[in-house]
C-alpha cells in the first residue's frame, strides 16, 4: 500500500480519539463529470458534428479545442485531492465525441503525470456523444467491460448512449461501474425510464452472480433523484438504513433536499449528477472497502462570478458566446474507506 493512499481519518469516522482506538484508513475516490461536449474539430460523417468544426456555428477551432482540454484537465486534477492526493480511483465521462479526445485530455498539463487508461466504445447517439471511464491504474485493476446499448424493439430508430460497464479491483476487491447518461429532458420521462430499465437489468445481472456485489451506478440521469426513474425504477434510497439487498443507496438525494444541485437552469438547480452505491458497501465492517461520504466538486472557478447568469456554473458556451469556461455540470465524487 503506497504511504500517500493513506489519510487518518478518525475525527470524520466518528471513532473515540484516545489513543488505543486510532485507526488508519486508506481513501479512494469514484467520480463523474459530465465534460459538456468535448469534440475534436473534426468533421465526423457519421454524426451530427458540424457545429463543432471551424465552419460551425461555435467557430470550433485548434485554440478553443486546447482550451477546452486543459480546462478538463484542469478540473480533473483536483478532483479528489484532499483526500487522494493521486486522483480519483475512477472517473466516468460524459459527452466526449471519441476516443481521440480522450487520448488527448489524459496526456494534457500537469494531469498527465497521473497516467490515467481508458476505457471507452463508440455509441450510435445521434450527437455523437458517449459516455467513458478513465482509471488511475496504480489504484484501480482493470479486468473488463462491454458496452450494453440502448435499444428498444418497438422503436429501433430511437438512439442514445450505451451504457458502459467497467470491472475491476481497487484494494484487492472486485468492484462493478455502471456509467450512464440518460436521455435528455427535451424527451419524455418514459426515455429515462427506459434507460433506468436497461442499469437495473445489469444490476440485477450483476447481484444475480453475486449478491454482495460491490456496484457504483453513475452518471448524468437527467433526472432528480426523486424522479421515477431513479428512485422506483432504479430503487435508489435516501436513508442507508432502508436499503434492501437488490437496492441502491443514493446519497446525493440528501444534497437534492438542501437544494444543491451540480448544473442550474431558469434561476434554480438541478441534482442529474448522481453516484449511487449497493447494499455491500454500506455496511459497518471497515475491514473491507465501503462507503464513506460522498461530495459535489464545486468551486469558485467552476462558477460564473458577474454576469446574467452569476452563480451558475461557467460553461464553455452561453448563447452563442464564447466564455472559455468548463462545463454546465458540476463533477460529483464519492469516496471509499478501508481500514489497513
Amino acid at each position: 500500500m503506497r504511504l500517500h493512499l493513506l489519510f487518518v481519518i478518525v475525527f470524520f469516522l466518528g471513532i473515540a480519539a484516545n489513543a488505543q482506538e486510532k485507526k488508519k484508513y486508506a481513501v479512494y475516490g469514484i467520480s463523474f463529470y459530465n465534460v459538456e461536449n468535448l469534440f475534436d474539430t473534426e468533421d465526423s460523417e457519421d454524426t451530427n458534428d458540424i457545429e463543432f468544426t471551424p465552419e460551425g456555428r461555435y467557430n470550433w477551432n485548434e485554440m478553443k479545442y486546447q482550451n477546452k482540454l486543459e480546462n478538463m484537465a484542469s478540473v480533473l486534477d483536483q478532483l479528489g485531492g484532499k483526500y487522494c492526493p493521486q486522483g480519483p480511483a475512477i472517473i466516468g465521462l460524459s459527452e466526449v465525441e471519441n476516443r481521440r479526445v480522450l487520448e488527448d485530455l489524459v496526456q494534457t498539463g500537469s494531469f498527465a503525470k497521473k497516467n490515467y487508461q481508458i476505457v471507452h466504445q463508440e455509441s450510435p447517439d445521434f450527437r455523437g456523444i458517449d459516455v467513458a471511464l478513465i482509471y488511475n491504474p496504480s489504484i484501480f485493476k482493470f479486468k473488463s467491460y462491454r458496452a450494453v446499448p440502448f435499444v428498444y424493439p418497438d422503436e429501433p430508430k430511437y438512439k442514445s448512449r450505451d451504457q458502459l460497464v467497467v470491472s475491476g479491483e481497487i484494494a484487492g476487491e472486485d468492484i462493478h461501474i455502471i456509467v450512464n447518461h440518460w436521455p435528455s429532458r427535451r424527451s419524455k420521462s418514459i426515455r429515462r425510464e427506459q434507460a433506468a430499465e436497461v442499469t437495473r437489468s445489469i444490476i440485477d445481472s450483476l447481484l444475480n452472480s453475486n449478491n454482495e456485489a460491490k456496484i457504483f451506478v453513475m452518471g448524468d440521469f437527467n433526472d432528480e433523484p426523486t424522479n421515477n426513474s431513479v428512485k422506483k425504477v432504479l430503487r435508489g434510497k435516501r436513508n442507508k438504513e432502508m436499503v434492501g439487498q437488490d437496492e441502491l443507496y443514493n446519497p446525493y438525494w440528501e444534497f437534492y433536499a438542501q437544494g444543491i444541485g451540480t448544473l442550474a437552469y431558469k434561476g434554480s438547480w438541478n441534482l442529474f449528477d448522481q453516484i449511487l452505491v449497493s447494499k455491500a458497501l454500506i455496511s459497518d465492517d471497515k475491514s473491507r472497502l465501503n462507503y464513506w461520504k460522498s461530495e459535489i466538486f464545486n468551486k469558485d472557478f467552476l462558477i460564473n462570478q458577474e454576469g446574467q447568469f452569476k452563480g451558475y456554473p461557467k460553461r464553455t458556451h452561453s448563447k452563442g458566446i464564447y466564455l472559455n469556461g468548463y462545463s454546465d455540470h458540476l463533477p460529483v465524487i464519492t469516496y471509499l474507506v478501508k481500514e489497513l
